[in-house]
């Protein structure tokens, strides 16, 4: 499925807005995402190019479920199965992605947004980049790009990912940059996975998909993306990247990153270009919840009858996890806590709930700390250990960070005491209200 097919599907349910009105590219597309999120949005007329934008797609887990035809619940063992049990994909030619080849390379021509006033530039943010290695063959990943002329951007490349491992490897990497993908892809490029597994073979097994060969690099590409803009990466030639909003809503610093020089831009004939707010719903979704698989496996793994896992909204998606658990030992909490940090180490707090707590709701989240929760007994503290250099808290320089774990979750003997929520009579409303 293409992206627009997908927006035509959202069309006939009534559930994305069109905004046909003349927009700029500039902060005004964002300032209305902003406004609207988490409701999807199509901009028809925007003033600076002849492509449409759409954004606030995938803004939270019941969208990204919906897609799949699944419930929320579901989201992480499907996930899970698709990582086990990769797949290939069919390699076509003639694909979406190429329907037009561009004769010369000009970024101007494209609705690259600038989100905010402190941005350094027209930034790709939702772009999914394919990148290849000679020992490790292909890496699919998430790298924000900013633009600084016609036909170059410069890529904010995180040390430790795959992809500073290749260009360290090889001083320079062919890459694509894909935009306007649809949440096998999405996902599958932000899954945290060994070195040398494919992840398009992920998004494969969530629902197929299909590749294509790029036209100047010699990467195997999602065939029914929106855009794809082909080039090179080189380590040692360096710009200015940001200002930029991170993970974190904070504005992240100005670095010296590789430059991104484009080769050519193809794209499908009436493509769409993908928006993705920096630091919103959307991205945040998509950072966090593709973590959620990997703390639910290393708690399973310690014989914990593990229910559900939530990296929620409100610690950035990335620092604060809520895991639901049915608890058969006295320590399952404790335990659960300290699985839970092991897969995820950039978890900065933690909670663990009993499984009649709703983990998608504030105030049951915080109705079981007020009411389960014992500081000298529940509370595990992680003194100084590595943690996200997305934490603008944690120690300049080093990531060093306090983590704090806290067990919700009620004791098995409870010495007579209640730590059941009160349920009052369910009623059919028709039969005392009419219809």
């Amino acid at each position: 499925m293409t992206l627009e097919e997908y927006i035509k599907t959202l069309q006939q349910n009534g559930k994305i807005t069109t905004v046909s009105k003349s927009i700029s590219r500039n902060l005004e597309i964002a300032g209305v995402l902003k406004k609207l999120e988490p409701e999807p949005v199509l901009f028809e007329n925007v003033k600076e190019s002849e492509f449409r934008v759409a954004g606030n797609l995938f803004c939270n887990k019941m969208q990204v479920a919906d897609y799949f035809g699944i419930t929320t619940e579901e989201i992480i063992p499907t996930l899970s199965n698709a990582i086990v049990n990769r797949s290939e994909p069919e390699q076509i030619d003639n694909a979406p992605c190429q329907e037009v080849i561009e004769d010369k390379v000009d970024l101007d021509m494209l609705p690259i947004l600038i989100h905010n006033k402190i941005d350094g530039g027209p930034y790709i943010s939702s772009g999914v980049v394919v990148a290849a290695d000679p020992e490790y063959g292909q890496n699919l990943d998430f790298h924000r790009a900013m633009q600084f002329s016609k036909d170059r951007m410069v890529a904010r490349v995180v040390k430790g990912r795959d992809f500073h491992k290749f260009l360290e490897r090889n001083g320079e990497v062919d890459v694509a940059f894909c935009i306007g993908n649809t949440p096998e892809v999405l996902i599958a490029a932000a899954t945290s996975v060994e070195t040398g597994i494919n992840e398009l073979e992920i998004a494969n097994a969530l629902s197929p998909i299909r590749l294509t060969k790029a036209k100047t690099v010699d990467l195997m590409i999602p065939a029914d993306c929106e855009f794809v803009l082909e080039g090179r990466v080189v380590l040692e030639e360096k710009h200015d990247e940001g200002p930029f909003i991170d993970l974190t809503e904070t504005v992240d610093v100005v670095r010296q990153e590789p430059i991104f020089k484009v080769k050519k831009i193809t794209h499908r004939k009436s493509a769409i270009w993908q928006g993705l707010l920096p630091g919103r719903s959307e991205h945040k979704i998509l950072m966090g919840m593709p973590r959620e698989p990997t703390i639910f496996k290393k708690i399973k793994e310690r014989g914990i009858d593990v229910l559900d896992v939530y990296i929620t909204p409100g610690g950035a998606s990335w620092l604060h996890v809520a895991v639901k658990v049915q608890k058969k030992n006295e320590d399952d909490g404790l335990q659960a806590l300290e699985a839970a940090f092991a897969g995820h180490r950039s978890a900065k707090h933690i909670w663990v709930y009993d499984e009649d707590i709703d983990i998608y709701s504030d105030e049951e989240r915080e109705w079981a700390l007020a009411t389960r929760f014992q500081a000298d007994e529940d509370l595990l503290i992680k003194d100084k250990e590595a943690g996200s250099s997305l934490d603008p808290s944690a120690e300049p320089g080093t990531k060093l960070t306090t983590k704090c774990g806290f067990d919700c979750t009620k004791i098995l003997d409870s010495k007579g005491k209640s730590y059941e929520k009160a349920k009052f009579p369910e009623v059919d409303l028709k039969k005392y209200l009419g219809e």
